[in-house]
C-alpha cells in the first residue's frame, strides 16, 4: 500500500480533476507526471490561460483589445492586470474585472443567482480552474508548493500536505509556511496571488490569508470532533470512508464552492487603529484579508441551502460561542439572502432587515457588504442619526439590506404601508434578549402579508374576506400574532433561552412519547471555540472567596421586624462597611498590582464588578486611595468607573451627586461623556482598572481585559455574559483571572453549563396557562367584564387624533376604582395579584408570538391589564434602619477554592418556563437579636482575634480606658474643635499608648498596624472620627 504523500497529492488532484478541475501540472494514473500548462514564474501567472479564457467569454471585447495591441496584447494585459491588482486588489480584480483603453475586461464569473439569462450560465461555466501539484512561486529558488489551485490562470489557493504516515504532520506545513515562505516573494504580497494558505494533513487542516513569516497566524479549519454544526471540540470526527480532511478538497475548494466563496465570501478589510509608541500616537490603517473559518462558510451553506428549499416562514436559531466571528457570519447571511432565488428563479425575499444594539456590527456589516457590491440602495443603516421615519421609507422602497434597532419599529410602525406579497428575512443579533416586548410584536406585525394574514383570519373565523374590518384594533392584532409565511427570522447567539429555542428553534419529535425537543439550527459551541484558541477558558484560573463576618447588636432596643428584608439590611451594612471595602480593596491591588498589569506584555486590564452603584462609587474611592497611598508600586495605574444616573453617599459625602460623566476624564482633563470617548480612553494605556455596576457586563469588548474582581451575585446568562469580558484574544494574552467573592465554584459551574456545548428545550409551553392566570385574577375580583368594556370603549373613543388634553386623566380617573379596591387588600392579597397580573401580561405577549389567540374578550383584559398594571401602586419595601443598632465586630475573607472550574457533565435540558404560583414575600417577623444571629450563622467562620475589625476592637478598649473615661479634656476637645484638631493635637499620643498596648496583648493581631505605615495611619484617623462623633454626642 502507497502511504506516501505524492499518493496524499494524487488522491486530492484525481478528485478535483473528477469534478471540475482542469490538470495543469501533476500526475496520471500511472504515477507519469503530466505538465499540460506552464506557468511564468516570475509573474506567478498562467498568461495563456487568461486570455484563453477572455477571448472565449468576450470575443468582441478581446477582439477590440487585440486590435488596439496587436501581439503585445497579452502583455499589455499582463500590465494592466498587475497594475489594477496593486491599486485595488486582487479579490476586487476578480469581482469586477479591470479596464484598458476603454475596453472592460472580466477575469472571473461567477455564477447567477437566476439561470434565465444563458449568457451569464455560459460564461461561468467557461470559468478554467486550474491544479497544479509542485508550483513554484519564485524565479530565485526552486522551492515548490505542494498544490495550487488557480482560476482563469491565477493562482489564489495554497496547500501544504502532510502525512502523518512519513513523520510530518499540519503544524510541520504551518512551519514550512513560515520559515520557508517569504513574506517578500511577489507571490505572498497580501491579496496579490494567493488569497488562503492551507496547511492539511490526514486529520486536520489550518489556514491563513497572510504570510507574515515567523509571525504567521494560523486559525484551524477543522468541522469540530463531532462534524459541523452541531455540538463538540476541536478537530474532526473519524471518516470511516476516507481522509478526516477531505471536506476541504471535496466541499470547500470544489468547483462551484471555491468560485462562490470568491464572490460572496472573501474580503478585503481595511481598519484604523491608533498605536502608542514611544509617548507618540499615530494613526495607522490595518489591512487584513477575511476568508471564512469551517464553522461560517458551513452555517452561511446550510441556511441558504434550507432556506432555497422550503422558503421563507421558517425561523433558524444559530447558537454561535463567543469568538466566532459572529458579525462576519451575520454579513455573509445577509447579502445571500438578500439576492437569494429558489428554482423557479424567484426572488425568496424582497428585504433583509438586521436587528441589532451593535454600532460595531452595523459598521463591520456595511463594509462586509460593501466590499461585495458597493451598489448604491443595496444597504440602509437607520443609526441613532436617522430616525424611525427613515425606518419605514427604506422598507417602503424595498431596500435590500437593511440595518436598525428593534425599537425603530415602535414608531415606525404607523408609516410602514401594508404589504400584499412582500417577503421579509429578518437577522436577530443577540436573540437571547427579550423576544415578547412591544418592540419584538410590533416589528412582526410591521411586516405581515396583509392580503395572507386577512385571508388567514377570514377562514379561521369562518367569515368573508369582505367582512375582516382592518380599522379594527382587536382584529389588526390578532392577524399579525403567531407566525407568519412571508417572514423567516435567522437568530443568533451564544445564549439562548428556552423561549428563543421554541420560536427560532428546530423541533423534534420523540418517537417514543412525542414529546418535542426544540433546538439549534446550527451550533459552534463554546467548547469548540475555546479548544480552538478563539477565545480564552475563563474559568481555567478562578478563585472563590468565602466572605465571613459577625455582627454584633450594640443597643439594648430590640425591636421585631420583617426578617427578609432585615437580612438584606444587615448584609448591605456589611457589604458597604469602610473596613469591608478596605480589606477587598487591598486583596484586589495587591493581585493587580503583582500579577495582572504584568500580563499581556505588561497591558493587563481589570474589571471590579460591583453589586450597586453605591459600592461602585465606594470602591472607586477607595482605589484611589490605595493608589494615593502607594504611589511607587502603583505608578501607572489608574481607575475608570461606569454606571448609569445619579448616585448620592452619606459615607462619602460631595456637593453634588456622582455621576460617571463626573468621575471620569480623557487625557485632556475634560469629562468623558459618550460611550465611544470611555472605551476609547479605557482602551488606552491612561487606565487599567475599570469599576461597574450594572453596565458594560454585556457587549463590552475590551481584549486587553484580563483579571475580574467579582463582588455581585452572578447567575445564569448573566454570570456567563459578565465574566465572559474577559475570554476576548489579543497578542501575549495567555490566560485569564477570576477573584470572585460573592460566587461558590458550583454556582459559576452551574450557570456556564447550559452553554458550553448545545442548549436544548424539551416540551412546548402551556397556551392556556395565559387563562389559568386570568382565573387566578378574577379570584382578587379587582375588576369584571363591565370595567374592561368601559376601557375599550373609552380608549376606542380617545386614540389617534381623537385623543385630547383630558384624555390621560380621564383615563386614570376611570382606572382609579380599581386602584382603590386593590389599595384595600392585604398587603400579601397586593403582592399576589400584583405578581399574577405581570405574568398573564408576559404570558400573552409571548403565546401570541406563538399561535394566534381568536379571542377578543382575553385581547380586550390584556389591554386592560397593560396599562392597570402601571397604576398599581408596588408594596412599600420597608427601610430597615439598623444601622445605629449594629457593629460589625468580626470580618475575614478566606479562599475556598482555586484552579479550574471544569465543565464535563451533561447539561441540563431547558423545560417550558411559567408557574402559576405566586411568589411568596418573606414577612416572617422576629427580633433583631434573632436575625442578626441567623445572619451570623449563615457567614460564619472561625474567627480569631487576628479577625477581629482593628478599628472596632481599639474603639472598645479606648473607650474602656480608665484615663480617657476621666479625662475631661477629650470631651471638651471634641466640642471646641473640629476633627482635625482633635486628631492633630491630644489624640495621637493617646492612641499610640492604646494600641502598643494592644499589640503587646495580642502580638498577632495588631502587629499589621506596626509593619503597616499607611494602615497605621489610616486606623487612627478612622478611630479620631469614631472617637469624634461619640463624644460630642455625650
Amino acid at each position: 500500500m502507497d502511504t506516501s504523500e505524492k499518493r496524499f497529492e494524487y488522491d486530492i488532484e484525481q478528485y478535483l480533476i473528477s469534478h471540475g478541475y482542469e490538470q495543469f501540472n501533476g500526475q496520471d494514473k500511472d504515477g507519469n507526471w503530466v505538465h499540460n500548462r506552464q506557468h511564468d514564474v516570475g509573474k506567478c501567472i498562467y498568461l495563456d490561460v487568461l486570455c484563453e479564457f477572455i477571448a472565449k467569454t468576450q470575443p468582441k471585447e478581446w477582439a477590440r483589445y487585440t486590435r488596439y495591441y496587436g501581439d503585445k496584447a497579452a502583455d499589455k494585459l499582463y500590465a494592466r492586470l498587475e497594475q489594477t491588482i496593486t491599486n485595488e486588489g486582487l479579490i476586487s480584480v476578480l469581482r469586477k474585472g479591470i479596464v484598458d483603453m476603454g475596453v472592460k475586461l472580466r477575469v472571473c464569473y461567477f455564477k447567477p443567482e437566476s439561470t434565465l439569462n444563458e449568457t451569464l450560465n455560459a460564461q461561468y461555466a467557461a470559468n478554467i480552474l486550474g491544479c497544479t501539484r509542485q508550483f513554484q512561486y519564485s524565479a530565485n529558488k526552486a522551492n515548490t508548493i505542494d498544490m495550487v489551485l488557480s482560476v482563469n490562470g491565477i493562482p489564489v489557493v495554497a496547500l501544504e500536505l502532510k502525512n502523518q504516515f512519513k513523520g510530518q504532520d499540519v503544524y510541520n506545513a504551518m512551519q514550512q509556511y513560515k520559515e520557508d515562505r517569504s513574506s517578500k516573494e511577489f507571490a505572498f504580497r497580501l491579496d496579490h496571488r494567493f488569497l488562503v494558505y492551507f496547511a492539511v494533513d490526514l486529520n486536520e487542516a489550518w489556514m491563513t490569508t497572510q504570510l507574515k513569516d515567523a509571525a504567521t497566524y494560523f486559525m484551524p479549519f477543522n468541522m469540530g470532533s463531532n462534524g459541523a454544526g452541531v455540538t463538540g471540540g476541536a478537530g474532526n470526527p473519524n471518516n470511516e470512508n476516507g481522509y478526516d480532511t477531505y471536506y476541504v478538497w471535496e466541499e470547500v475548494l470544489q468547483h462551484d464552492s471555491l468560485l462562490d466563496i470568491l464572490h460572496r465570501f472573501i474580503s478585503h478589510m481595511k481598519e484604523k487603529e491608533e498605536v502608542t509608541k514611544n509617548g507618540v500616537t499615530k494613526t495607522v490603517t490595518k489591512e487584513k484579508l477575511i476568508f471564512p473559518r469551517y464553522h461560517q462558510y458551513d452555517v452561511v451553506k446550510k441556511v441558504i441551502a434550507d432556506v432555497r428549499e422550503k422558503g421563507p416562514g421558517t425561523n433558524y436559531l444559530i447558537e454561535h460561542s463567543a469568538g466566532s466571528g459572529k458579525s462576519n457570519s451575520i454579513a455573509w447571511i445577509a447579502y445571500r439572502l438578500a439576492s437569494l432565488h429558489n428554482d423557479n428563479n424567484e426572488s425568496i425575499f424582497d428585504s433583509v432587515i438586521v436587528v441589532t444594539n451593535r454600532v460595531v456590527l452595523d459598521s463591520q456589516l456595511q463594509d462586509t457588504i460593501n466590499s461585495f457590491e458597493h451598489v448604491p440602495g443595496l444597504l440602509e443603516c437607520i443609526d441613532e442619526k436617522k430616525h424611525s421615519r427613515n425606518l419605514a421609507e427604506a422598507i417602503n422602497d424595498k431596500k435590500r439590506i437593511i440595518i436598525c434597532t428593534i425599537q425603530k419599529f415602535l414608531f415606525a410602525y404607523k408609516d410602514i404601508e401594508r404589504f400584499s406579497g412582500r417577503k421579509f428575512a429578518i437577522i436577530v443579533d443577540e436573540a437571547h434578549q427579550g423576544q415578547s416586548g412591544e418592540s419584538a410584536k410590533t416589528l412582526r406585525r410591521s411586516l405581515i402579508d396583509i392580503g395572507v394574514a386577512v385571508k388567514n383570519y377570514a377562514e379561521e373565523e369562518g367569515v368573508d374576506e369582505s367582512e375582516v374590518d382592518l380599522s379594527d384594533d382587536y382584529i389588526n392584532a390578532v392577524i399579525g400574532q403567531g407566525k407568519h409565511e412571508n417572514q423567516s427570522f435567522f437568530a443568533f447567539t451564544a445564549t439562548p433561552k428556552g423561549e428563543s429555542l421554541e420560536l427560532f428553534g428546530v423541533t423534534e419529535y420523540n418517537t417514543e412519547d412525542g414529546q418535542p425537543t426544540h433546538r439549534p439550527f446550527h451550533v459552534y459551541s463554546m467548547r469548540q471555540a475555546i479548544e480552538e484558541g478563539f477565545i480564552l477558558d475563563v474559568l481555567a484560573n478562578y478563585t472563590t472567596i468565602k466572605e465571613a463576618f459577625k455582627l454584633i447588636r450594640v443597643s439594648d432596643d430590640n425591636p421585631e421586624l420583617i426578617e427578609g428584608p432585615t437580612s438584606k439590611a444587615l448584609f448591605k451594612y456589611y457589604k458597604k462597611h469602610g473596613y469591608t471595602i478596605t480589606q477587598k480593596t487591598e486583596m484586589i491591588m495587591s493581585n493587580f498590582l503583582e500579577n495582572c498589569r504584568y500580563q499581556i506584555g505588561r497591558k493587563g486590564k481589570a474589571m471590579v464588578v460591583a453589586d450597586s452603584r453605591a459600592n461602585a462609587v465606594r470602591y472607586y474611592f477607595a482605589i484611589k486611595q490605595y493608589l494615593k497611598e502607594h504611589p511607587e508600586e502603583a505608578r501607572g495605574s489608574d481607575v475608570m468607573i461606569a454606571f448609569s444616573g445619579e448616585i448620592s453617599l452619606e459615607d462619602i459625602p460631595s456637593e453634588k451627586p456622582y455621576t460617571e460623566a463626573a468621575m471620569n476624564f480623557d487625557e485632556n482633563g475634560k469629562y468623558i461623556t459618550t460611550d465611544k470617548k470611555f472605551r476609547k480612553a479605557f482602551h488606552s494605556e491612561l487606565y487599567n482598572i475599570l469599576v461597574v455596576a450594572n453596565k458594560y457586563q454585556t457587549g463590552f469588548d475590551e481584549p486587553l481585559l484580563h483579571t475580574m474582581y467579582v463582588d455581585k451575585k452572578l447567575k445564569g446568562i448573566t454570570a456567563v455574559q459578565t465574566l465572559s469580558r474577559l475570554n476576548r484574544t489579543a497578542p501575549n494574552k495567555q490566560n485569564t483571572f477570576v477573584l470572585d467573592f460573592e460566587n461558590t465554584e458550583e454556582d459559576i459551574r452551574k450557570a456556564f453549563l447550559p452553554y458550553y456545548e448545545t442548549t436544548t428545550m424539551e416540551g412546548d409551553s402551556d397556551i392556556n396557562r395565559v387563562y389559568d392566570l386570568r382565573s387566578k385574577i378574577a379570584e382578587f375580583m379587582l375588576y369584571n367584564f363591565e370595567d374592561v368594556k368601559l376601557f375599550v370603549c373609552f380608549m376606542g373613543k380617545h386614540s389617534g387624533a381623537s385623543q385630547s388634553e383630558a384624555s390621560i386623566g380621564r383615563l386614570a380617573g376611570l382606572l382609579r376604582p380599581v386602584v382603590d379596591r386593590y389599595k384595600g387588600l392585604s398587603e400579601d392579597d397586593q403582592y399576589t395579584v400584583r405578581d399574577y397580573i405581570r405574568k398573564f401580561n408576559g404570558a400573552y405577549s409571548y403565546v401570541t408570538q406563538l399561535v394566534r389567540l381568536h379571542d377578543q374578550e382575553l385581547f380586550n383584559e390584556f389591554q386592560y391589564t397593560s396599562n392597570l398594571i402601571r397604576l398599581l401602586p408596588r408594596n412599600k419595601t420597608e427601610i430597615v434602619d439598623i444601622e445605629d443598632k449594629i457593629k460589625l465586630e468580626y470580618a475575614k475573607l478566606t479562599e475556598t477554592f482555586s484552579g479550574q472550574i471544569t465543565l464535563n457533565e451533561k447539561p441540563p435540558v431547558f423545560v417550558p418556563g411559567g408557574s402559576t404560583k405566586p411568589k411568596i414575600p418573606n414577612k416572617k417577623q422576629d427580633t433583631l437579636q434573632n436575625i442578626i444571629d441567623r445572619v451570623n450563622e449563615r457567614f460564619e467562620g472561625k474567627f480569631t482575634d487576628a479577625d477581629r475589625v482593628i478599628i472596632e476592637g481599639i474603639y472598645q478598649m479606648f473607650m474602656k480606658d480608665s484615663d480617657v473615661k476621666k479625662f475631661k479634656k477629650f470631651k471638651k476637645y471634641a466640642k471646641d474643635n473640629s476633627t482635625e484638631m482633635f486628631v492633630e493635637s491630644l489624640f495621637p499620643d493617646k492612641f499610640k499608648d492604646i494600641v502598643t498596648q494592644c499589640f503587646l496583648d495580642n502580638n498577632e493581631a495588631f502587629q499589621k498596624l506596626f509593619n503597616d505605615p499607611d494602615f497605621y495611619q489610616k486606623v487612627q484617623d478612622e478611630m479620631a472620627k469614631e472617637l469624634y462623633k461619640s463624644l460630642r454626642k455625650d
